[in-house]
């Protein structure tokens, strides 16, 4: 007969509610002595408060176990009758029924399941391998682009900053700037907005253009300072050029989009053919479609996201803690990683209602791989963010090749812990496994990276410098293996990082109440640095020394400003109360064909008193044009209130004398000195 053992009772505590289970364990009885011995385990379990039944198809684990045997609990069974805790032998079924809650009382116990059905069985088969198994390298597609890759323009012609920078805001950007400014500008005037307003001419805009570049070469702290009388500042080149009061002008009113339309379209807020961007929709086509046209990539890209700094308070302003601009508008950016031309982007404004279902990362890289323009073959690279086991298979059957880091729970990522790597493993440990076409790596740097790659062996015998450990505790320079994954991610991943570090070099972002300025000024950013390096580009391929990133926007500032002065000072506007939403004709884009203003060949005006004539000078009322301004008569006559440092010195009245404002000389011809 066996001897039998007391009951070994456990109890674990789920919130209020205690789970009890009683189980017996009977020894196996001694037979004879060629008998191999045989162990069973009976359960009996007893009836404990309890507010939870566990479904049939699910095996509850606890999350320590006590006991070295493992146990099972018994499903209950819906048509059980309830049993009493005094007789837990007696339950037909041997299984658990829970007791009525209490009243008023709720229990909500946190379980910790798990199902064997929610794992896949490939992630439980397979082994990492370590670098001492050879791994078979894949087939790669032909690189096959639609153009060849570089500058599309005549590679064997001289280009000026300007001409370059115009690639991206053409004659017919700058017009549709300068008619919806108008407008905007008439409307407030119409709607009781009091300011100095005179209708905006194209040359004027690209006067503004260049003064918004210029600033960003100087990086004053405030926008006034520009014109500061301080001698401090002392910048003569903003007063040369623009007023502080015209800038201001033009500053507020620049509107980028139509007014009839953008109405319309704030009438369809809350359906889903309202668009968010509409108020940058015009420029923002424009500038993705230049930056696609004059330039196609290298076979290696990079995708990766970008922050335009900005505190306003709208809908689709994010924060990204790992970015070193935390606060702003966030763009998704395909650049090349060879030379990091911004080739493609769009801005993250919310949630799309067009989603595949697979995520925003997969919708990001397939709404940024224009495919049928780009070609085919291309390799693209990509962080954790956007790397995924579905995205690879699907960018593969279009032939298109991807790397990148990966996250280890992403779905699709090896479940397997066979030969896996430890936390604890050395520098340059690595470990790998090879699904289908899908390529896993893993390597120990600083920290455990893991790599999932369509394109790459899993090791090509490369090496990096590192500083370890030796078995002394003292640090030394050490080659240690890479894998080639790894090795190509650190050499192609940088694109957008480094046209983003182009681009805050010198940053035309200036604070502004309305969000579409924001972008107007970084689209600035993102004309200034691809003609940047088109301009390289076109330099290498002739073997001639181009210019740096501060050379190349000084000369384009200065070409700016000569295409914005106007040839001929008396074609001035005419000042008025009233704006005309019409632009005049814009001047020739061509630099080459620009010329500096000649000075006036007409005599000094003159005045006849008591039968002598006298002449009219212009004079200044202080020792330079910053001490003595006064109000100009001429343009006070018009309704305007504009402060020059100039007089005449017969007629004894203020007179502008400027480029683009000559009242001294307008002021003599309708003669009202005599008057």
């Amino acid at each position: 007969m066996a001897s039998r053992k007391g009951r070994a009772t456990r109890k674990l505590r789920f919130g209020n509610s205690v789970l009890e289970e009683v189980g017996r364990v009977r020894e196996n009885e001694l037979s004879s002595s060629d008998e191999e011995p045989v162990g069973e385990a009976d359960y009996d379990q007893e009836e404990e408060e309890t507010d939870f039944e566990y479904s049939s198809d699910e095996e509850w684990e606890p999350e320590s176990e006590p006991t070295p045997k493992k146990q099972r609990l018994l499903t209950p069974s819906p048509t059980s009758t309830p049993c009493t805790p005094r007789t837990p032998t007696s339950c037909a079924g041997d299984s658990l029924s829970p007791r009525s809650t209490p009243k008023g009382t709720s229990h909500s116990p946190r379980v910790r399941k798990r199902s064997a059905r929610g794992r896949s069985v490939e992630s439980d088969t397979g082994t990492w391998n370590d670098i001492s198994v050879e791994d078979e390298a894949p087939e790669l597609p032909n690189f096959h682009p639609k153009r060849n890759p570089g500058p599309q323009v005549v590679m064997d012609r001289i280009y000026s900053p300007l001409q370059l920078f115009q690639l991206f805001f053409p004659t017919s950007v700058i017009d549709t700037i300068v008619t919806n400014t108008n407008s905007y500008a008439k409307m407030r005037s119409e709607a009781g907005a009091k300011f100095p307003w005179v209708p905006l001419k194209a040359h004027e805009l690209y006067s503004f253009i260049a003064l918004v570049i210029y600033m960003g070469l100087l990086g004053a702290k405030n926008i006034v300072d520009y014109w500061s009388r301080k001698d401090i500042y002392s910048l003569p080149f903003p007063k040369s050029v623009m007023s502080r009061s015209r800038f201001n002008a033009i500053n507020w009113n620049l509107h980028l989009c139509n007014l009839k339309e953008d109405r319309a379209n704030a009438l369809k807020k809350g359906t889903p053919d309202y668009d968010r961007l509409y108020k940058i929709k015009p420029l923002y086509t424009d500038i993705i479609n230049a930056c696609k046209t004059y330039f196609h990539p290298n076979r290696q890209l990079s995708v990766d996201e970008r922050m335009v700094a900005t505190r306003a308070r709208i809908g689709f302003k994010q924060y990204m803690k790992d970015k070193p601009t935390k606060w702003g508008y966030k763009l998704f950016v395909l650049a090349d990683s060879a030379c990091a031309y911004t080739w493609n982007f769009f801005v993250y404004e919310g949630k799309s209602s067009v989603a595949t279902g697979k995520g925003m990362n997969y919708d990001s890289v397939i709404r940024l791989l224009d495919l049928p323009l780009l070609g085919s073959g291309y390799q693209v690279f990509m962080d954790n963010f956007y790397t995924s086991p579905g995205l690879l298979l699907d960018l593969l059957d279009k032939k298109t090749l991807a790397c990148g880091t990966i996250r280890s729970h992403q779905q699709g990522f090896p479940r397997t812990m066979t030969n896996d790597l430890s936390l604890r493993a050395q520098k340059g440990s690595m470990r790998w496994l090879r699904k289908g076409k899908l390529l896993f790596v893993r390597w120990m740097d600083s920290k455990m990276v893991s790599m999932c790659s369509t394109m790459h062996k899993a090791y090509d015998g490369a090496t990096i410098t590192r500083r370890v450990r030796n078995p002394k505790k003292e640090w030394e320079i050490r080659e240690i293996p890479i894998p080639a994954a790894a090795k190509d991610y650190n050499k192609y991943m940088g694109g957008v990082d480094v046209s983003d570090a182009l681009i805050g070099y010198y940053n035309v972002l200036h604070k502004t109440q309305k969000w579409y300025k924001t972008f107007f000024f970084h689209f600035i950013d993102i004309a200034v640095v691809n003609s940047f390096i088109i301009h390289q580009q076109l330099s290498k391929s002739q073997n001639k020394t181009h210019l740096t990133h501060k050379e190349f926007r000084e000369t384009l500032v200065s070409e700016l400003v000569r295409i914005g002065t106007p040839s001929n000072s008396s074609a001035a506007p005419k000042t008025s109360t009233s704006c005309d939403p019409e632009p005049s004709t814009s001047c020739d884009p061509e630099p080459s064909t620009s010329c500096d203003p000649e000075p006036p060949t007409s005599k000094p005006h003159t005045t006849e008193v008591n039968s002598k004539k006298e002449m009219c000078w212009p004079e200044y009322h202080g020792c330079d044009a910053s001490i003595g301004r006064r109000v100009c008569v001429f343009c006070k006559l018009s309704g305007i209130k504009i402060k020059t440092p100039v007089y005449c010195s017969k007629c004894s009245v203020a007179l502008c004398f400027v480029p683009t404002r000559n009242c001294f000389r307008k002021w003599h011809d309708e003669k009202h000195g005599e008057k």
